[in-house]
């Protein structure tokens, strides 16, 4: 995992969020001296994400900190995992804790949702999409562990690639004005798909040649209409209403996407934790 600018920044977003003025707790209650190890351990079976960030974390709160990964991102864990530990000054493992915890739980939950839905679709030529529906500032390490999970990005914002949807079709007056106009407009990279509800829309975004169609909100039947129609002319995407008890239906029916928002907008953190024991600074070697 690559930690960009952007995330640098917003690791120090949350840190000046949760340390304010200072760690009034620690500081008030250990000795600065005093050395500690530390372990971060998973309390649920998981797919390990954001390992990388934690280390960072802890860096970013005391560089002579000491991080050792004892697993790896894309791991599936059991509970009861240790996943790295730390040994340095005990009172700054206490004050990056909770931060670097917050990270972990949150990615590791998108991580193991996606890991779960992909399973539901092995097999089939489908392939499992995120949105846009992620939390804000948050996108690009999100997506990141959808990908950890087994899962695929679609566009990061808006500027990657034109996605024609309803409120457009609108504004345009029709599918097929709105696929021309974007074709004239658009870069040679710039791959364009288009969202339609119905079947009479599709037979229209057909005619037009987008890269891409979204079948936003049908039923299984209808996706096997549509798929039927387009004969492999196009790539299609399946999307809305998407539950992981209807993947399997779904996938089966021969398209290539399904794209998922609840990815990101509706996984859970896992319950992750942080033990702390004392340690002699004179202690050495492998007693880490």
């Amino acid at each position: 995992m690559q930690i960009d600018f952007h995330t640098e920044q917003l690791i120090r977003l949350a840190l000046a969020e949760d340390i304010g003025r200072g760690d009034c707790t620690t500081v008030y209650t250990v000795d600065p001296a005093l050395q500690a190890r530390a372990v971060v351990w998973v309390k649920e079976p998981s797919r390990i994400a954001g390992l990388p960030l934690v280390e960072r974390i802890f860096h970013m709160v005391d560089p002579n900190l000491q991080f050792t990964y004892l697993a790896r991102d894309g791991d599936d864990v059991p509970d009861r995992q240790v996943v790295g530990a730390i040994f340095g000054t005990a009172s700054s493992i206490l004050t990056a804790e909770r931060t670097a915890l917050n990270f972990l739980a949150r990615l590791t939950g998108i991580a193991t949702k996606t890991r779960d839905a992909a399973k539901l679709i092995a097999g089939t030529k489908a392939r499992l999409l995120d949105t846009r529906k992620t939390t804000p500032g948050w996108r690009s390490i999100e997506k990141y562990a959808v990908v950890t999970g087994g899962g695929c990005n679609h566009r990061h914002g808006l500027d990657d690639m034109v996605l024609i949807k309803d409120n457009h079709i609108a504004m345009a007056g029709g599918v097929r004005v709105a696929i021309e106009r974007a074709r004239a407009n658009a870069g040679v990279a710039q791959k364009i798909e288009v969202e339609v509800d119905t079947l009479e829309q599709l037979e229209e975004a057909l005619a037009a040649g987008p890269d891409m169609i979204l079948l936003d909100n049908m039923s299984t039947a209808e996706i096997v209409q549509a798929v039927a129609i387009c004969e492999g002319r196009v790539v299609l995407e399946a999307s809305g209403n998407m539950t992981l008890a209807r993947l399997p239906e779904v996938a089966a029916t021969g398209v290539d996407y399904i794209s998922m928002g609840a990815l990101t907008h509706a996984a859970r953190s896992v319950d992750v934790g942080l033990d702390i024991e004392p340690w002699l600074a004179e202690q050495t070697g492998d007693a880490r």
